[in-house]
């Protein structure tokens, strides 16, 4: 691991999105290399995009959060150029990585755009940049990665900001927290679950929402039926709540930064139609985008490195991540075949 104030650039890893029609299924291959995902599957998919005419708003979302993020750290006196990568569409990985060993950088400190701990939300981004550093070769530069933030105490205060400002508009509402489902297999190897449960508690905290009004509850499911992932899907929590007398929702995606297209397709086309159809209030709470809490929180991850401070900030009753994940830490969950 790099000390301080060795390092020379930061590095935005994020995991993309298309921005024109003709890049949907290119991207969704991307995506699902070497998961056997069937055609349809892809065109099913593709036409969430092809109703927001092939565009994710999540690169344009990043954009800004780096120009936001370049302006912080000059406020901290951190004077490093920030890069940016993504895992599945352009600016790739491999390509930022080569542009970076091109300028000479040679210590790199990653942050990696997601706030929990999983095999496809932390592991599975530092396999990519590894397989980056290999496809550059000798001249690539080594990489660190800030921790996972679920816990940080500025995390929780952007997103319970978000969350007031929507209870503003539903008040005594149910809260629903969404986050990405998993495959049992893989939630079964990390702590996203509980992660998810603490930074949904420490928000509901800060907002005076009681314990039985809110639920962690999951989207955006792409696996095959017969596998289990984690539930409740928001569908089905939704039409247990309408079968409970609960006429007013609040649906917070703490598991996503961005509103990035599964936001905007599961929850507000999906989700908002089917509360239109059970006569359910539906507001739906922002992401933490740029909120200023959230970008200073970023600033604050990659100062505690920079300047090597000993001090890890969090809030609640869960540590804070460690800075250097175990070798062995969020496995896939998938099965490991004799070669």
């Amino acid at each position: 691991m790099t000390s301080g104030s060795d390092y020379d650039a930061i590095l935005l890893v994020s995991f993309g999105g298309p921005e024109a029609r003709q890049d949907v299924l290119p991207f969704l291959e991307n995506v699902t290399r070497g998961r056997r995902v069937p055609r349809e599957r892809l065109l099913e998919v593709a036409e969430h995009y092809y109703r927001f005419d092939g565009v994710s708003p999540l690169n344009a979302q990043v954009r800004e959060l780096r120009e936001a993020l370049v302006g912080h750290l000059a406020s901290r006196e951190i004077d490093l150029p920030v890069y940016w990568g993504n895992r599945n569409w352009d600016p790739l990985l491999p390509d930022t990585m080569a542009e970076m060993a091109a300028e000479g950088v040679k210590h790199v400190l990653a942050v990696v755009l997601a706030g929990y701990s999983s095999y496809s939300s932390c592991r599975q981004y530092r396999e990519d940049l590894e397989s980056a550093r290999q496809s550059v070769g000798e001249l690539a530069p080594t990489v660190d990665k800030v921790r996972a933030f679920f816990n940080h105490p500025e995390f929780v205060a952007a997103t319970a900001e978000c969350l007031q400002t929507a209870l503003g508009q539903a008040k005594d509402a149910h809260v629903a927290f969404t986050a990405h489902s998993l495959p049992a297999s893989m939630a079964a190897g990390c702590d996203y679950e509980s992660q998810l449960n603490e930074t949904a508690r420490l928000v509901c905290e800060a907002c005076g929402v009681s314990d039985d009004r809110w639920q962690v509850v999951y989207q955006s499911r792409s696996g095959r039926p017969q596998d289990p992932w984690l539930e409740p899907d928001i569908l089905d929590h939704m039409r247990s709540l309408d079968g409970r007398g609960v006429s007013s929702l609040v649906v917070h995606p703490i598991g996503f930064l961005s509103d990035h297209l599964e936001v905007l397709f599961d929850l507000d086309v999906e989700a908002s139609e089917l509360a239109g159809e059970l006569g359910m209030q539906f507001v739906r709470a922002a992401t933490v985008g740029v909120h200023p809490a959230f970008v200073g929180m970023l600033g604050e991850l990659i100062a505690e490195r920079y300047f090597d401070e000993s001090e890890r900030r969090c809030a609640g009753e869960l540590p804070p991540c460690l800075d250097v994940c175990r070798v062995d830490c969020c496995p896939s969950g998938r099965p490991v075949h004799a070669g």
